[in-house]
């Protein structure tokens, strides 16, 4: 039995690269995700923006989609998120603007202000730059420059007087017909405070927190004002997701990734995505083995029929009509390196069971 069918699946993809994997490798199994998604009807398809992460190849999301979009149809492609404070709203909105004249329709803009990354990186990424965290400070300021650049009309630099204009007006594309749609992404309540009083459509990091979820949406449902953005308050939650015939399969498929978050979340060294059978071989810390256990009761994990199961559930709880699947499956060794297909498993018999 599916679910109403006004609920609606999406997918959010980090581009893992695994022990056995190139970068290349890695983006060839997106690119055939993406295609998986596009074929089975799902709403929309993330990338996000991570620096300096052996695990993860997604460090630029408007070239990840542009990429992505010359490779699939009709699924709606977009960032999940750019991380605004470390680049200049018009970048943004040029790249997106652009992105959204060659795929109208198509294009989601999902903007958050985390960095993304480590200290370092965040120097590298931002001081050459001349950015600093003023720009983080600025980042309420920095959503209405992203929104107004985009639009038809642009914004109205003022200019001093003994200039030849007083008023210059600045586009992110000539012009535009279609933009692309903007959500908030956040992990906190100050990202739900945000969204509701600039009435942005907003995205919880469900399967990166897992704390406050309920909270949150219940703010940005509260305090909701309209806007030309949303009418009325727009959202959905992401979860990682494992799926396969059996859930011992599941379980050690999702292994790789928990044992990689307990390491993350415990400041030890990280590295490439394990194969399956060399996280079975690993013993972590008590301090990590607690993450990953808080990690998996948040995760979706098991049967077809148990994960359908566990969605619906929390649509249900979090009162959404849209949840976003993070396919975090690993791979076993002998696996065509270019390929992921328990990552492509999961999003198959998702789609039997919901769809």
């Amino acid at each position: 039995m599916g679910v109403d069918p006004a609920m609606r699946l999406s997918v959010l993809d980090l581009v893992p690269v695994r022990t056995d994997q190139s970068t290349s490798d890695a983006l060839a199994a997106t690119t055939h995700l993406a295609q998986t998604a596009d074929r089975l009807g799902y709403t929309r398809y993330w990338l996000a923006e991570h620096h300096n992460m052996p695990a993860v190849a997604a460090t630029s999301p408007p070239v990840l989609i542009a990429h992505l979009a010359a490779h699939t149809s009709h699924v709606r492609l977009g960032s999940g998120g750019v991380m605004l404070p470390n680049h200049a709203p018009l970048a943004v909105a040029e790249q997106f603007a652009l992105l959204e004249a060659a795929h109208p329709g198509r294009i989601d803009l999902g903007i958050g202000r985390a960095p993304g990354s480590d200290p370092v990186t965040s120097l590298a990424l931002r001081g050459a730059a001349g950015r600093d965290d003023r720009d983080i400070e600025a980042f309420p300021e920095y959503l209405d420059d992203v929104v107004a650049l985009m639009s038809a009309r642009g914004v109205r630099v003022p200019l001093p007087r003994d200039l030849m204009r007083e008023n210059y007006i600045l586009k992110a594309t000539p012009a535009a017909v279609t933009e692309p749609q903007l959500w908030l992404l956040g992990s906190s309540m100050y990202s739900a405070h945000l969204a509701a009083a600039k009435g942005l459509p907003y995205v919880f990091a469900h399967h990166f927190s897992g704390q406050g979820t309920a909270e949150a949406l219940e703010v940005y449902r509260s305090e909701f004002r309209p806007s030309d953005l949303a009418a009325e308050p727009v959202t959905f939650l992401t979860v990682n997701a494992v799926v396969a015939e059996t859930r011992d399969e599941a379980m050690a498929l999702l292994l790789p990734n928990l044992q990689m978050m307990g390491r993350l979340r415990t400041g030890q060294p990280l590295g490439p995505l394990d194969l399956v059978e060399d996280a079975e071989q690993q013993e972590l810390s008590p301090q990590a083995q607690r993450v990953v256990e808080g990690a998996l009761k948040r995760a979706v994990v098991g049967t077809p029929t148990d994960a359908a199961d566990q969605v619906r559930a929390l649509a249900d709880e979090f009162g959404v009509d849209e949840v976003m699947v993070n396919p975090v499956a690993s791979a076993r060794r002998g696996t065509d390196p270019a390929t992921a297909p328990a990552r492509d498993t999961t999003l198959e018999l998702l789609a039997k069971e919901l769809f």
